[in-house]
């Protein structure tokens, strides 16, 4: 999606004293129809894909611009052009633009390292595959390594009839639940970070949790391809990828690069500047400034120095990255009204959540904190749910880190293990799924996928909330 006329237009809206009135949005004087453009986002998300396959692969971009012109047409209407551009503004720079940035950095430095020679995907090394990228989820991102190891997982089972049950479980694990240690390894848990929540405390305190989901996802999916492994015909007489006797590494220095991407991620947290650029009543500041910059720098340096037999090798495109881009430009437009109504608390129209996750005495209820904030993560944009939640616990990092630390416990761990729900739950779902179904995988609808889910991380759910959310 080209950005460059809505910024060149919103900074000339900035230079304009009288068009800058800033209204932060009410969202206690919302209606809940204001989450209609949202709902039919998602419904279209789900069902287009069903209904209208051809339809949806060659105009989804232009569906989800006309939901988002659902919302801000009449929201235009209501409210002014004034508070309309500033929200998409704010919606634009504050969080889609350092979203989208980090993802592209993130698959492009990925897309730049090609595993070398023909792993077989026998049971026991599909399962390496996933446990390796579960550890690296928390170290350089859940995007990183599943734009890292799908690639690999994928022409490891080429010659297996049966292949869709592998990046399902891959999503599981390595898009999601691995990223749960770390700041580094999901979006929430950064926001949470730069809140002031101890960069080692996830690691301190869901670790059982980690240890217990991504252990038991990984017996399950041996048990599965174990099954589907010894079935008759499962593997295919010609495998489409030659055997080859060296097993290594393409493109070795975008490894360096993402240890760029982990740095700069970590530089603009760390790195407080009382420096502040005000854009149309949207403050960037430079530590993020910084980081966004460094982030194009290292997209572009990856393609210029990536040899393009890597890309050729790795079947790289830009179809799987245009697709998140256009489908959560849209998610972070029509969820502006969402997310307000949610952060009215007990005043707004959602107040029946919020009320949901205080036990009758006032107290906090973990196991309450804990659905709440994955139901919602499973189809609202994570990041924004957690910050919800985390300041209806209060907001202050201090207190929670010691004396609520059971309930941020159960926010953090909601937020990053339920993603894993629906496709849209995380950014990294929907681009192995477009890189699985690039390569041939024939994967689960929206609907599918969500049976597989319900069937298995359900339960695990309704497990962990007995043992550690009570």
């Amino acid at each position: 999606m080209r950005h460059t006329p809505l910024l060149a237009v919103s900074a000339l809206l900035a230079l304009s004293p009288g068009l800058a009135l800033a209204a932060q949005l009410d969202g206690s004087q919302l209606s809940p129809l204001w989450g209609l453009p949202f709902a039919g986002l998602l419904l279209s998300i789900a069902l287009m894909p069903l209904l209208a396959p051809i339809f949806w692969h060659h105009h989804f971009g232009k569906v989800t611009a006309a939901w988002a012109l659902v919302f801000l047409l009449p929201f235009a209407y209501a409210f002014g052009p004034g508070a309309t551009a500033v929200n998409l503004v704010h919606a634009l720079l504050a969080e889609y633009l350092p979203f989208i940035l980090l993802l592209t950095a993130l698959f492009t430095v990925a897309g730049g390292i090609f595993i070398r020679g023909n792993l077989h995907g026998s049971p026991g090394l599909n399962t390496a595959i996933l446990a390796i990228g579960a550890v690296l989820a928390s170290f350089m991102g859940t995007t990183g390594a599943s734009m890292l190891l799908i690639r690999p997982l994928i022409r490891a089972n080429d010659n297996r009839k049966h292949k869709a049950h592998g990046v399902v479980f891959f999503i599981f694990i390595v898009s999601n639940a691995g990223g749960s240690l770390t700041p580094l390894g999901d979006p929430p848990l950064f926001l949470g970070f730069l809140k002031g929540v101890d960069f080692f405390w996830t690691v301190r305190h869901i670790f059982p949790e980690t240890f217990f989901l991504v252990g038991s996802l990984l017996a399950l999916f041996y048990a599965i391809d174990w099954w589907y492994y010894h079935r008759r015909e499962e593997i295919l007489p010609i495998d489409p990828t030659p055997d080859s006797k060296r097993i290594g590494f393409d493109g070795v220095a975008n490894f360096w690069l993402l240890g760029v991407i982990a740095a700069l991620v970590l530089l603009s947290g760390f790195w407080k500047s009382s420096m502040v650029f005000n854009l149309f009543g949207t403050e960037v500041g430079l530590p993020g400034l910084v980081r966004d910059v460094g982030l194009i720098a290292v997209t572009l340096i990856s393609l210029r120095i990536t040899p393009s037999p890597v890309h050729e090798n790795n079947q790289f495109s830009w179809g799987p990255m245009q697709e998140v881009a256009k489908l959560f430009a849209g998610i972070f437009l029509t969820i502006i009204p969402v997310i307000a109504m949610l952060k009215a608390g007990v005043n707004g129209p959602f107040s029946a959540i919020v009320l949901a996750v205080t036990r009758p005495d006032g107290t906090p209820d973990p196991a309450m904190y804990f659905w709440a904030t994955g139901v919602l993560s499973s189809f609202l944009d994570n990041a924004p749910t957690y910050l919800v939640f985390f300041n209806t616990a209060g907001g202050d990092p201090q207190v929670l880190m010691n004396t609520l630390a059971p309930t941020l416990a159960a926010i953090s761990a909601g937020a990053v293990f339920m993603g894993a729900n629906t496709y849209i739950g995380n950014a990294p779902n929907l681009m192995v799924k477009a890189i699985a179904e690039e390569r041939g995988v024939k994967m689960p609808s929206f609907f599918g996928y969500m049976a597989w889910s319900g069937a298995i991380l359900i339960p695990l759910f309704i497990i962990m909330t007995f043992i550690w959310f009570r």
